[in-house]
Parts: C-alpha cells; structure tokens; sequence
C-alpha cells in the first residue's frame, strides 16, 4: 500500500506523495479532473472542484472512472462522502442540453428536473432570454454564449449539441517536409486534434488545447484547419505573432500567399485565412463608442475561430465570442489561469478543456527542453531600504523591482552564459533602459516599432545579437528557438501566468538545457509575489532552487 501514492480526504482535497513509486502515472491520470493547487517537496495537493470536475465530464470520463482512478491509487479506503461529491458535482453537466430548435433563429434547451427548469426561470440576470416550452426553453441564437455562461456561474453547465455552421470551405493540407526537413505530427498534437474535433461528434468542435511554450500549439492549430477545412480566422497577441502565424502556415501547408491576410493596425486585409491581434479588435475610439472591427467577425463565412493565448482573452472579445456560439472555436494556452478568476467564461464560451499534457512529460521525452529555475533573493541598498519602508503600500512593489543590486547579479549570470542566448525580462520601463545601457545590449518595449522588434528577433535567432533585454511585450508568442536562458528582473506582481509564459521563451527543444533566473529583492513584497508567480511552474512539477544572496560577499550563502 505504501507504493500508492494517493490519500483522499472528505474535504475533496487529494494529497499525493511525491516519494511513491507510483506518482508520476498517478499524478498524469489526476490532471484528467482535479486541479493542483499546491506542490512543495513531499505532497502535492489536488482539489476536485466543479470546473475539473466538469472537464472531465465533457471530456467523456464518467464518475465511475474517475472513482476506480482514485480507488487505484489511494492508500486508504475512500472516505464516505466522496462518492457522493464527485457523483452531485458531475451529474450537474447535462441536466441542460442545448440542441437546434423548430424555428432556425432559435435554440432549445432541455431540462427534465422541473426545479432545475424553476431556478433557471428565476434568475434575474436569464429574465427574458428563456421561453418556456414543454421540458425546457427556447432562446434566441444570438443568446446561446450569454445563457451558457450564467448556467455555469449558477452551476448548471450546459451539454451544447447544437449544430455548427459550416463556413465557406478551404481545403488544406501539411506539407510531409518543411525548411527545417521532414515534418509530421507528434503523438501527442496529433491527440490534440483528435480531442478537439471529436470526429464531427456532436458536442465537440469547439475547446481548449493546453500545452507548454514550445510543445508546437500552431502546429496543433494548423492540424485543426486542415481537419476542418475552412475558412478561419486567427486572433493572437500582438504583430509579431501574426506575422509568426503567416511564416509557420507558408512554412507546412499547402496555402498560397494570397489566401493569408494581415489584420492589425497595419493593414487591414480580409482573406480565407486572416489573422488578427486582441488589441486591434478591442480598439475603439473613446470608451462610449462601439468598436469598429468587430464586424471581423459576423461578415464572413468563417468554419473556425483559434483563440491564441486564450486565458487573455480580453472582456470585449467575451462579448462578441457569446454571440458567435455556432463557430468552431479552439483555444490554444499554456496555462488556463486567468488573474480574474474568469476561467468559467473559457469554459463556458469557447468550450471545456480538450486536451492537456504535463510539461514535465514533454521535458523526459524530449520535445521540450529541460529547464533549471533559480530564484536570487538579493539585498536592498540602505538608502533604497529606507525608501521602501517609508513608502505607501502601492510604492513598494516599484521600488523593491527597480533594486539597483540586480544589475550586478544580471551581469554575473551573463558572465556565467557567455555561450548562451540570454533575454533580461522585465516589466519597468526605466529599469530596463538601464540594464540595456548599463549591458550595451537592445532593448524592445511596446513603443518599439513593429519592424524594428522583428529586425532585433532576427538579429538575436542568427547569434549576432547575444543578450537580448525585452519589457513584457515578449511574454507572449514569440519564437526564438535558440534562446537558453531567460533573467527574470521584474514582473506583474505575482501573475502565475507571467511566470509560465516566460520560463516558456526557452523551452523549444535544444541540445542544450534551458535556465530561468529570478531575482527577487529580499524581506520586501517581492518575496510574496514570487511565492505566487512560482506556484504555476512548481504545480507543473518544476523545482526552483532559492538562494540567498550577500552582496558583501557576492556569492550564494548557505
């Protein structure tokens, strides 16, 4: 008994040793319904929740599987009042079924416990979007995002079997070789695929993809159009990654040049495939007026929309994906966390989680590289301490960030990498033009223009540039292969998300192993934003080693 690594408690939390010989398998059939949230040395605790929990449900595993999975792997017997948890949790998804009404401009959405179908009738935020028919409701088509994400909220999720439409088509094909050889799908992109088109199931077509940086989502994203074989539409981060979207489709399909279009602040070119950015969507002329672009959306014949980054999505892009419910939808992210908690409205409007792989086996098997994170907790200058105890709350954060020590530490790790690529992360402006001064090295903010930034990428993939320092403006889809080490000198307070997306800068597979250094202002609000930014990594079985360092001694103090 003592090799089964699990003990389950009545609280639903799950706590599985990390020193039993079964815990990694263990550990990946977890991820399947119940979300990590803790992992120091010994135990890593789980919780099953209800969006986990609804997941799996969606994901077509049932509550039988998911009791003989923990029967399997517990140490004791299963306290009582699990069964009936996870039984009351899971049954909630598919007591509402949406599906396709008598008239095509509306829904139906069916219910057989009639008090279910009363609370559904007495939400005031539903007041006059559900009509009353038979066993259910009818709701308007425009309504169906709206109704399913006050369902979630309210803990009915809904079973959405409605059809698709189908956008105008483009047939498209991977090609078997590309610039850097030959080319196929990795097992586990093409599991990817399969889990989010279901084989034209009702019920699927539409989800999230999970992956570590450096895992190949575009190329998942690419497998999909070809699956589908429509005209899409692609919405990423900023410039850069559109135009990394467009080089990778030239690069592995079979499209033409002329079928891409460019949709920024740029250029405004409408194709079969047409890749957009959040903010030029988002963008509008003053905060009472509509915004002009989203028509991108409702104009065209569009078979699939690819949400890029989705645990970004932005609130107005929420609203307009809620009408928009009858589109093939896929998400691809490294990390479903969202700061504002709003993963429900992933769940809810672009659809459950398909698919997800552990990075750490990704990492053993080689398709991305090994990572060693460090955290350097370094003095503060007695003139600077005494600033930052004399400030308000809100100042500290700045001041601890901005520690004019970590430019000598930046420096010694450089020193400690001269055969390395090496991006300096940050998030205040006037701290990193003094590194990249102090450093004689670039520097890339979003004032940068969009030219320019791709200029210094080149620059930095060919070697001729070394070090590399860039503001948060790089946290995101940005491919630079090559690059091993990443200097973490300030971030978004403790953003868990920040903290995946920049260890994710080095993870494309290398001969050489990969190094993430965060540094981090001792006995100052640093200190517990790093506990937070690392919870993410370490719950992804990363382990940070933490050092303590004198600066009169300049070296790691034991």
């Amino acid at each position: 008994m003592e090799d089964r690594p699990l003990i389950a408690q009545g609280d639903q939390t799950l706590l599985l040793d990390v020193h039993a010989t079964g815990f990694e398998p263990a550990r990946a059939e977890l991820s399947a319904f119940a979300t990590l949230e803790k992992s120091p040395e010994h135990f890593h605790t789980y919780r099953l929740d209800a969006l986990s929990l609804w997941n799996a449900a969606s994901a077509g595993l049932s509550v039988d599987g998911v009791l003989a999975c923990l029967k399997r792997w517990s140490r004791y017997e299963l306290p009582g009042s699990l069964d009936e948890s996870i039984r009351s949790i899971m049954a909630r998804f598919g007591q509402v079924v949406m599906s396709v009404g008598e008239d095509p401009d509306t829904l139906r959405l069916r219910c057989d416990d009639r008090f279910v179908r009363a609370e559904m009738l007495g939400n005031r935020k539903l007041k006059g979007l559900l009509r009353p028919d038979g066993d259910g409701f009818t709701i308007g088509l425009t309504d169906r995002g709206t109704v399913k994400r006050e369902l979630v909220k309210t803990g009915w999720p809904v079973l959405d079997e409605a059809p698709l439409t189908e956008g105008d088509p483009l047939p498209l094909k991977l090609k078997p070789v590309c610039a850097r050889g030959e080319f196929g799908l990795r097992p586990y992109q093409e599991d990817a695929v399969k889990a989010f088109t279901g084989r034209g199931l009702p019920g699927t077509g539409y989800g999230v993809v999970v992956m570590p940086c450096g895992a190949g989502k575009t190329i998942v994203g690419m497998a999909c159009m070809a699956a589908v074989g429509m005209k899409t539409l692609i919405i990423t981060t900023n410039v850069a990654a559109v135009h990394q979207w467009m080089d990778e489709l030239l690069d592995k399909t079979d499209l033409d040049p002329a079928d891409l279009g460019e949709y920024t602040g740029a250029a405004k070119e409408v194709r079969p495939v047409t890749i957009a950015t959040y903010q030029v969507l988002t963008w509008r002329p003053d905060k009472d007026a509509d915004f002009p672009h989203f028509h991108l959306f409702r104009r065209e014949k569009w078979g699939l929309i690819i949400y890029d980054e989705v645990h970004l999505l932005p609130a107005p892009v929420f609203r307009v994906v809620a009408e928009i419910q009858a589109i093939r939808r896929l998400g691809l992210t490294a990390t479903l966390i969202r700061e504002d908690g709003n993963q429900d409205d992933v769940f809810s409007l672009i659809g459950p989680k398909r698919y997800d792989v552990p990075w750490k086996d990704l990492e053993s098997k080689g398709f991305i590289a090994e990572a060693f994170c460090r955290e350097i907790r370094v003095p503060m200058r007695d003139h600077d301490r005494l600033r930052y105890v004399a400030s308000k709350p809100r100042e500290r954060h700045r001041i601890a960030a901005e520690n004019e020590v970590k430019l000598r530490v930046v420096r010694d790790i450089i020193a400690n990498h001269r055969e390395d690529l090496v991006m300096v992360i940050g998030q205040f402006l006037d701290q990193l033009h003094l590194l990249a001064r102090e450093l004689k090295a670039p520097l890339i903010t979003g004032a940068t223009p969009n030219a320019e930034r791709e200029r210094l990428y080149a620059l930095f993939r060919s070697g001729t540039v070394q070090v590399l320092v860039v503001s948060k403006v790089a946290n995101f889809a940005i491919d630079l292969p090559d690059a091993s080490v990443a200097i973490q000198v300030s971030g978004t307070f403790g953003s868990r998300q920040e903290e995946a997306q920049r260890l994710g800068r080095i993870l494309r597979p290398k001969a050489k192993n990969s190094y993430f250094y965060s540094i981090v202002s001792r006995y100052t609000v640093e200190e517990e934003f790093a506990d937070n930014r690392r919870r993410f990594l370490t719950e992804q079985g990363y382990r940070y080693n933490i050092e303590a360092w004198e600066e009169s001694e300049w070296a790691p103090s034991n």
